[in-house]
């Protein structure tokens, strides 16, 4: 039998076409919302990746590695339409555009899910640019409103994307943020969700008032905030390939540690957050990493 989903992950699955050097390009499947639940899958929580993917060869590969991820995929979908893709021309400094005006992930159907998930649920994840991609932005807020009316705990990771300059995507920020328990934030997701904003973390911490935040700073580590409480976590350090997925694997490491050990302490989480990132930015691409070589990059300092 299949174990109950305890941590349920919305939003987009997408394949990202990076321009190489020599001008070719690299299909890689991604998509940050995809890479959190591979990522608390990996480490031992039961979790349902709730999107759509096409049933062609990009969305076949994504449905084939969540499987391998162990995920339950019960929550995944596929719908004959064309994929969502991510262009990305430049790596440095950052360059990309989406295609996808009718792609399978804005087909996916809440009503699709299993029978009686919500009960099973604890915490329900939701991010990026599934949140200014509509009918699909709607139909998320509604799932995110419902589970918060049932005393579901909600996490959020923006990760701004440019599609997020939209005013309607600004209204659907503050709603989200006011349901949170769990925010991530990036600093440079900070500047951009607010900008020109010279106390924009304290704006956040207004609009997301019941909410942990873990505020990441790439090398320099990560905070966890809370009120006036602020506990600090360094980087590990670690010979770093890229920093391809890191911050999911941040996001995917800091919830599976709440749920897996609920009465462990803040910094505990804040170590399996900060060793998720650390192990991703030490191999190729969106790597999720286990339970055992997490919990071994914290035993080694």
């Amino acid at each position: 039998m299949t174990q109950p989903a305890a941590f349920v992950v919305f939003g987009e699955a997408l394949t990202d076409f990076i321009r190489q050097p020599d001008g070719q390009w690299r299909a890689i499947a991604g998509g940050a919302c995809w890479n959190v639940a591979r990522a608390a899958a990996r480490l031992g929580v039961a979790t349902g990746y709730a999107g759509s993917v096409s049933t062609d060869l990009f969305g076949n590969e994504l449905y084939r590695l969540a499987q391998e991820a162990g995920l339950d995929m019960r929550f995944t979908q596929q719908h004959a339409k064309a994929p969502l893709l991510a262009m990305v021309t430049s790596t440095t400094p950052p360059d990309y555009f989406f295609i996808g005006d009718d792609s399978a992930d804005l087909h996916f159907d809440v009503q699709r899910l299993p029978a009686g998930w919500m009960d099973e649920a604890r915490i329900l994840h939701f991010g990026c640019i599934s949140l200014a991609r509509e009918p699909l932005a709607s139909r998320l807020l509604q799932v995110a409103q419902e589970a918060a009316m049932r005393n579901k705990k909600i996490a959020f990771d923006p990760n701004w994307r440019k599609l997020m300059d939209s005013p309607s995507y600004r209204i659907l920020l503050k709603q989200l943020l006011g349901l949170s328990h769990y925010v991530k934030v990036s600093d440079e997701d900070l500047e951009r969700l607010f900008p020109g904003d010279g106390n924009a973390l304290a704006t956040l911490q207004a609009l997301a008032p019941q909410a942990e935040i873990l505020y990441t700073l790439g090398a320099k580590g990560m905070r966890w905030i809370k009120g006036e409480q602020v506990i600090e976590q360094a980087a590990y350090a670690v010979e770093v390939v890229d920093t391809v997925g890191c911050g999911d694997a941040s996001m995917g490491g800091w919830i599976a540690s709440q749920l897996r050990q609920p009465d462990a302490p803040t910094e505990a989480h804040l170590r399996c957050a900060a060793a998720g990132a650390a192990i991703a930015a030490s191999k190729a691409g969106a790597y999720a990493a286990t339970w055992d070589e997490v919990q071994g990059m914290i035993a080694r300092g």
